[in-house]
C-alpha cells in the first residue's frame, strides 16, 4: 500500500518538474524586447544576456538560479535573454533550460542587427556576453562580466 503512494508521489514530482522546466520561450526582435529594459514596477529587474555556447554564461547559471530561488519573493524579477542563433534555437534552449533546471523567465532575442540595439541596452556595452542590467525605478547599472553568486547577491541587495 505504501509503495503505491510512493509511486504516485514520484510520478507527480516528475510531471511537475517537467512542467516547470519546459516553459514556452517567447522570441522577440529588439523592438518587442525593449519593454524588458523599461519596466517601472516596484521590483528590482535583473536582465541577463547569455548564450548556450558561451562558457562564462553557462558557468554563471547556478548563481542566477540561486538568485531566483532566494529573491523572487523579495521583489526581484529575473529575465534571462538568450542570444543563440541558427537552426533549432528553440529546442536547443529548451533542452538547456531542462538540463540546468532554470525556473526564471527565458526569452530569445532574435535580432541580427546588433549594431542597431547594443547601445540601446547600454552605451558602454561592447556586445560581449555575459552581460547583465540590474535596475529599478531610480537606479540602473550595467555589467559586462560573469557573476559569482556572492557578488551578484551584493549588487542586487544594493537595489532593494
Amino acid at each position: 500500500m505504501k509503495f503505491k503512494y510512493l509511486k504516485l508521489v514520484i510520478l507527480l514530482l516528475l510531471v511537475n518538474s517537467t512542467f516547470v522546466f519546459s516553459q514556452d520561450i517567447k522570441v522577440y526582435n529588439f523592438n518587442g524586447f525593449e519593454k524588458y529594459l523599461q519596466k517601472t514596477g516596484d521590483k528590482v529587474y535583473v536582465v541577463n544576456f547569455w548564450a548556450t555556447w558561451c562558457k562564462p554564461c553557462v558557468k554563471e547559471i547556478p548563481a542566477f538560479n540561486k538568485l531566483y530561488d532566494e529573491y523572487t519573493k523579495q521583489g526581484v524579477e529575473l529575465i534571462l535573454v538568450n542570444l543563440d542563433f541558427g537552426k533549432d534555437v528553440q529546442s536547443r534552449v529548451k533542452q538547456f533550460i531542462k538540463i540546468h533546471q532554470i525556473k526564471a523567465e527565458v526569452i530569445i532575442l532574435d535580432d541580427p542587427d546588433t549594431n542597431a540595439w547594443i547601445n540601446k541596452v547600454d552605451i558602454n556595452w561592447s556586445g560581449g556576453i555575459p552581460a547583465t542590467v540590474i535596475y529599478n525605478k531610480s537606479k540602473r547599472k550595467f555589467y559586462e562580466q560573469s557573476f559569482e553568486y556572492e557578488f551578484l547577491e551584493k549588487e542586487v541587495k544594493s537595489f532593494l
